[in-house]
């Protein structure tokens, strides 16, 4: 769905048609204590049409997901104590994902314990500390205005949403004007950075470095934190550096590590592909991976795109989650909506909160896509799309 559209419309983009598939992974479980149950079923996921052109996915279900460690670690006496090593919530899925119980599995007593290898917490070796940008609790909202200005949206919703997304072209100087402005008012920007029509070979042998040092300049000059997406759906039909993962991740790095040498430490990087590959799956997807030292939050932009293939929130996301969420960083979802058509959209708005809390607490920062376009994305598509949205906008999750 990325594309050019410096405070206009994008381009047209294909609709998606897609497969199923997938299988879960161990539940509640225990080198000592309760034995493990097996999670619910995964599957395959939706492509979000990519720019000119689409290519899809199918539907799916299940709580399953990846991950490392849970709350628990080794202890002594652990049928009584919580354990040692372990962190926090996050992780790589569902409620069944995840190696590291709630207690510690050796110790004494340790079959009065839940601990062991699979444990009831959700996947990951722990919650992200010290990220920037990263709510303590709950996740960013924020949106692409595309049905009328920040002041008439504001209006409509009663308050003004954290996150600004907005896109550039290779030339433009982003770090004026719209991202100033934002910062200034407290909102953060998140600003998709699209090299069309360029070809990655110059960025990566330094011939376009006088553009990327100037966009450094100018960054390091902005003094506040902001999300900067560069050529995002990478692995779709975007397909920036023609779909050349290896390229892709040389140009990713060039440009990131003249940033570092600008002084511009304030850029919070987000790598956001597509929700699946050019070819429908994800078997691809983690090659255009810059690496963890190149990346702060992890994304992904995907849709419903409704009609004949409905799909919901949850099944949208399910399938790139695990890889994502095994990176253990925040995840920002950088482009999402729903089609008003197939399904009731107000229901998919209302599971989103539940949603992200019980199978995708990792994703922290979820970013609207207001506009019509290839289906009306559009929050107030229809009183009660616009009144579901107003609901979960003032809702405490959406307000960290």
């Amino acid at each position: 769905m990325a594309c050019v559209l410096i405070q206009a419309a994008c381009s047209s983009s294909g609709d998606t048609d897609g497969g199923k598939g997938g299988a879960g992974t161990a539940g509640l479980s225990g080198a000592a204590g309760r034995a493990g149950a097996t999670g619910n079923g995964g599957g395959a996921g939706v492509l979000s049409s990519a720019g000119r052109s689409g290519a899809g996915g199918s539907q799916g279900g299940g709580n399953s997901g990846g991950g490392a460690a849970g709350r628990g670690g080794a202890g002594a006496n652990a049928g009584t104590t919580m354990g040692g090593a372990g962190s926090g919530r996050g992780g790589g899925g569902g409620r069944s994902a995840g190696a590291g119980g709630v207690a510690g599995a050796s110790g004494a007593n340790a079959g009065t314990t839940q601990g062991g290898d699979a444990g009831d917490s959700a996947g990951g070796a722990g919650e992200p500390t010290g990220v920037p940008l990263m709510p303590s609790q709950g996740a960013l909202l924020g949106q692409y205005y595309g049905d009328g200005s920040i002041a008439q949206t504001t209006s409509k919703l009663g308050r003004t949403l954290k996150v600004h997304l907005t896109y550039w072209a290779w030339d433009d100087d982003w770090t004026q004007d719209a991202t100033r402005d934002d910062l200034d008012a407290g909102r953060i920007p998140l600003v998709n950075w699209e090299p069309d029509g360029i070809d990655f070979h110059d960025i990566v042998s330094g011939s376009l470095d006088a553009t990327i040092n100037a966009r450094a300049t100018g960054a390091k000059k902005l003094g506040k934190p902001f999300f900067l997406d560069f050529a995002a759906e990478m692995n779709g039909d975007e397909a920036w550096s023609g779909n050349d993962a290896g390229l892709y991740v040389d140009a990713y790095r060039h440009i990131h590590d003249l940033f570092d040498a600008a002084g511009a430490t304030n850029v919070v990087w987000a790598w956001c592909p597509n929700v699946t590959d050019v070819d429908n799956g994800n078997d691809h997807t983690l090659d255009y991976y810059p690496g963890d030292d190149y990346v702060d939050w992890t994304g992904v932009d995907g849709y419903n795109w409704g009609s004949g293939d409905w799909q919901s929130f949850h099944d949208v996301f399910k399938d790139i989650y695990p890889l994502l969420a095994g990176k253990q960083k925040p995840i920002i979802i950088g482009e999402m909506s729903s089609s008003e058509t197939g399904g009731d959209k107000a229901a998919w708005i209302d599971a989103m909160i539940p949603t992200l809390e019980q199978d995708f607490p990792l994703i922290r920062a979820v970013i609207w896509f207001d506009v019509n376009k290839e289906r009306d994305w559009r929050i107030s598509s229809s009183s009660a799309t616009e009144a579901a949205f107003k609901s979960m906008a003032a809702d405490p999750y959406f307000n960290p």
